[in-house]
């Protein structure tokens, strides 16, 4: 007999390689250099098997939105059959937001669904008013872009060319997304491929055993770790920034003898403004913090994720009723919602949880019309910097918690887009002071060379990444304009602005907390 765990690690291999296949077959820079893109498998109820370590916003979402998916495609009457490939981006059924398109593909073999493989990528731009879809000014998910409910975008192997069609005429960039899409899709063939083999090698009940198998010790696995924390209910409170107010995230960790309860009651209601998350978004902030705290080898599986409870009130910030936006809770609201989780464990596993990273993706949205007439949109997050650790400061200019992409590298924007680069540099200080220093943050800046308008969708400008037993504030982002005519202009942390040929946009990420004190 086949050991179980052969099969489950090469599982994750396989969905390891679908997201080689992915980066290398896409278009656009956000997914060939900076890997926004995520893969996994499931078995045919939709129970996550294996994923690769890609984008922890996406991850925990694909419990979420697999099943959503799945008890949707069963309301409409929907079988999906060998060769049929669902796309979606509606963020109330996929888990994250518009621009994160979502594709799955069932597995059958021998006429036997035995589960499906499922990506998600980043599209820089899936329409709407501004580049790059994420809305500042949204007060409703129709001002961020053009919604996909499931669709069957392949039938039976064949491509629905006018389907495909109606989605690219809504995207600003439909020569960028159509190689993205097509890379999405191949990235699933290779999965339904390699997962063939695996069951020609061992044959197809080893397979969904062993798959069985592996969620069932991610489960005892985690429990084991669980079980090394301290019993009790811990509290926590952290703040979003909406103009001149600041919105609570209230937060309850109950560690318990069968899992963890995360109780999000007394945070702020929706808003008419793009910083609500919805569910998934929300469960894969909780799931990223505890699995950051337990033992590397834990396997990250519906086990893993099925002792984590999360309970999320309708209608507040963490779990939105449609139509509330939510391109910024996807990037934004989801970092403070790992804080503040942190910041709740941080009094149960004192010598496990660092002090607060830089908070924000510091979202980039850019765009226009080019002198020949045809449309560019660019998008980047900038890193900044970890909180100071037990034993350890924090590391500076890098992704922190819920992102895990890469800084985009500058020759590669300024070869595609109108931009001149003018600074990309370690924002030095920026760390908060302590025993262990909190990383620094980073200066990037460009000027445009034609006109464009720029989105900024951030945050930790007003609040700033806490400090840990004693440990100093990191400091806060800052994005400047620097007009050509020398005029300077603040931007708050969530805006859009119009520039003019030679403008400079300067951004300034945030520090991390410092940890312990100097004394």
């Amino acid at each position: 007999m086949v050991s179980w765990e052969l099969v489950f690690r090469a599982s994750v291999f396989i969905a390891e390689e679908m997201g080689v296949a992915l980066r290398r077959s896409a278009f656009s820079p956000n997914i060939r250099e900076r890997m926004d893109h995520s893969c996994a498998i499931t078995d045919a109820e939709g129970n996550i098997v294996a994923q690769a370590e890609h984008i922890p916003v996406h991850l925990g979402s694909f419990r979420i939105g697999v099943k959503n998916l799945l008890n949707w495609l069963g309301r409409e009457g929907v079988e999906l059959g060998s060769g049929d490939v669902v796309l979606l981006n509606d963020p109330y059924i996929s888990g994250t937001h518009l621009n994160d398109v979502m594709v799955m593909e069932p597995i059958y073999v021998n006429n036997r669904l035995i589960g499906y493989v499922v990506n998600k990528a980043h599209h820089v731009d899936v329409g709407g008013p501004v580049p790059g879809s994420i809305n500042p000014s949204a007060r409703t998910i129709y001002e961020e872009g053009l919604i996909i409910p499931p669709v069957r975008i392949m039938n039976k192997g064949e491509l629905q060319r006018d389907i495909l069609n109606i989605i690219l005429s809504n995207f600003k960039t439909p020569e960028t997304a159509i190689g993205d899409i097509t890379a999405q899709l191949a990235a699933n063939r290779v999965g339904v491929a390699r997962v063939r083999e695996l069951v020609e090698k061992y044959g197809v009940d080893e397979v969904v055993n062993a798959w069985r198998e592996g969620i069932e010790y991610g489960r005892k696995l985690t429990l084991m770790e669980i079980g090394k924390w301290p019993r009790g209910s811990y509290d926590a409170v952290d703040y979003m920034e909406l103009g001149d107010e600041l919105l609570p995230i209230k937060v309850s960790v109950e560690i318990g003898e069968n899992g963890i309860k995360v109780d999000f009651g007394g945070t702020h209601e929706q808003v008419e403004a793009p910083i609500n998350a919805v569910y998934g978004v929300t469960f894969s902030a909780v799931s990223f913090v505890i699995r950051s705290l337990v033992q590397s080898d834990v396997p990250t599986n519906e086990g893993f994720y099925g002792v984590i409870d999360v309970i999320a009130p309708e209608g507040t910030l963490v779990n939105p009723r449609k139509p509330a936006p939510v391109s910024g809770g996807n990037v934004e609201t989801t970092q403070r919602i790992a804080d503040v989780v942190f910041k709740a464990l941080a009094n149960a596993l004192p010598s496990k949880v660092p002090a607060a990273g830089s908070g924000t993706m510091m979202n980039v949205m850019i765009g226009g019309t080019l002198p020949n007439g045809s449309y560019w949109a660019y998008y980047e997050t900038i890193g900044g910097g970890t909180g100071g650790r037990p034993g350890k400061p924090g590391v500076s200019g890098v992704h922190v918690n819920m992102t895990n992409t890469l800084n985009t590298p500058i020759e590669i924007a300024e070869r595609q887009y109108p931009l001149l680069f003018t600074g990309y540099r370690i924002r030095e200080g920026s760390g908060g002071d302590g025993l262990y220093r909190g990383g620094d943050g980073i200066i990037r800046s460009f000027k445009v060379l034609t006109r464009a308008r720029l989105s900024i969708m951030a945050e930790r400008s007003r609040t700033r990444p806490w400090g840990l037993w004693g440990g100093g504030d990191g400091a806060p982002g800052k994005v400047t304009i620097r007009r050509s005519n020398g005029e300077v202009i603040n931007l708050p942390s969530k805006a859009t602005i119009d520039l003019e040929p030679g403008d400079e946009v300067i951004i300034e990420t945030p520090g991390g907390g410092g940890y312990g004190s100097r004394r």
